[in-house]
């Protein structure tokens, strides 16, 4: 009988690492053993957690900026013991937050264009844990809204524009969490445990949907690994990427919803282990290259990042590779959600890829009883009127905004080929 092959139009996805002169070299990443990523990444920067005498740090390097990182590179260190986890704000490529030892949550806005000195002052500090912080993630769609997991088997949702612990999930837990993911929508969160239990969660009625699921849908067995396996799902293509810390692999699968569900696609393999791997959004790809996924993998002393395509011939845009995509617009404020709405992810086209535009200040307005000032008396009815700016003006104002941005976009292409001019000049002086 002949063997009859599923059709996928992933079954021929290829991982290629990048060249050298394309990697990030001389990071010390950090050696603590925790089982987080150690890496984010977004369509501006990669942050890599590294080592650090006398506290926690993590470096932040515009993604252009590739080769040997010197050892005097500014970092974000404004932790006293080490990270262990960091994660990008979803609606604004330079607000991230980082989770660490000293049992804090601290959340840095980022330069637009890097860091030229070391930033120790994190926009807001959120204290509510007893035990280390291991585990931070931002809401998908809801503005400002981020979850932290602690070694106190608590978890602890933030409004972070008001630095206030709005839900606290204390009493879920017996055990250490081990991982903690939101849903597309950001009304359910899945946590995994040490108690091998895997439980579905209702945030905000405080509540436990789904415990002991009693049969998985499908079962893989893995070759045995001694790390824990990082999990990257896309749900625009629906492929989960499975990648081994202290393992040299990813493996990849197809979830489909008739059965067996879940379909081995291929492994990318190579020689050294990854101590910790980045996952790129999607508007953050090449569509042009049909990429359909970039990590970035954490070695001892390098980050490698790493690129799955789908090999097309035509170079027109393959709209069956890129449906619409989750764009950087929040669909919610943070007080919508708290207040029980619930939303789907504002979606763009890639069809002429994503180009990152001016993000705003992360503002954090700390509420205090003192601050609520009697309201303004009102105008006396004689007093004159302020007029509006002229529609003369505001054309004006336009104009010097366009050009502004313009010349902001000069700076930082001409940014890019000094770094690469650097970069030969250095070749050619080895």
């Amino acid at each position: 009988m002949r063997r009859v092959v599923r059709q996928s139009k992933f079954r021929h996805v290829f991982g290629q690492a990048v060249k050298n002169d394309q990697c990030y070299d001389d990071i010390r990443v950090s050696r603590v053993t925790w089982d987080s990523s150690f890496c984010a990444v977004n369509p501006r920067f990669v942050a890599i957690i590294v080592d650090a005498s006398g506290g926690g740090a993590f470096l932040v390097l515009p993604l252009h900026k590739t080769g040997r990182i010197d050892k005097s590179y500014p970092t974000v260190c404004g932790h006293t013991g080490p990270v262990l986890d960091i994660d990008w704000c979803p609606h604004n490529d330079q607000v991230i937050a980082s989770g660490s030892e000293d049992c804090t949550v601290m959340v840095w806005q980022i330069p637009e264009n890097g860091l030229t000195l070391s930033l120790t002052e994190p926009v807001v500090v959120l204290e509510g844990h007893s035990k280390r912080v291991g585990i931070v993630a931002w809401h998908p769609t809801a503005r400002n809204v981020l979850l932290s997991a602690g070694c106190d088997n608590a978890i602890i949702i933030w409004n972070v524009g008001t630095g206030e612990a709005l839900i606290t999930l204390d009493d879920m837990h017996v055990d250490m969490i081990y991982n903690v993911s939101w849903n597309r929508n950001g009304s359910l969160i899945c946590t995994a445990s040490k108690d091998k239990k895997v439980r579905v969660i209702d945030p905000r009625k405080q509540e436990i949907v789904a415990k002991n699921m009693e049969e998985p849908i499908a079962l893989h067995e893995m070759d045995t690994s001694n790390g824990v396996l990082l999990p990257f799902y896309d749900p625009d293509t629906n492929i989960i990427y499975l990648c081994g810390k202290g393992d040299s692999s990813i493996r990849y699968f197809e979830i489909t919803d008739e059965s067996p569900y879940v379909h081995y696609l291929n492994t990318f393999s190579s020689k050294e282990p990854q101590r910790g791997m980045g996952f790129m959004p999607k508007r953050g790809l090449d569509v042009n290259k049909c990429e359909i996924a970039r990590f970035f993998k954490l070695h001892e002393r390098k980050c490698e990042p790493i690129i799955m395509t789908v090999p097309r011939k035509s170079d027109l845009f393959q709209d069956d590779l890129y449906p619409d995509t989750a764009g950087p617009e929040a669909a919610l404020e943070a007080e919508e959600w708290f207040e029980g709405k619930n939303a789907d992810p504002l979606l763009i086209s890639l069809k002429h890829g994503y180009i990152p535009g001016k993000n705003r200040d992360l503002k954090v307005v700390k509420k205090n009883i003192l601050d609520n000032k009697p309201p303004p008396l009102p105008l006396p009815s004689s007093a004159p009127s302020l007029s509006p700016l002229s529609q003369q003006n505001e054309a004006k104002l336009d104009e010097i905004l366009k050009e502004l941005r313009c010349i902001k976009d000069t700076i930082s292409s001409q940014d890019e080929r000094i770094s690469k001019l650097e970069q030969q000049m250095a070749k050619l002086a080895d």
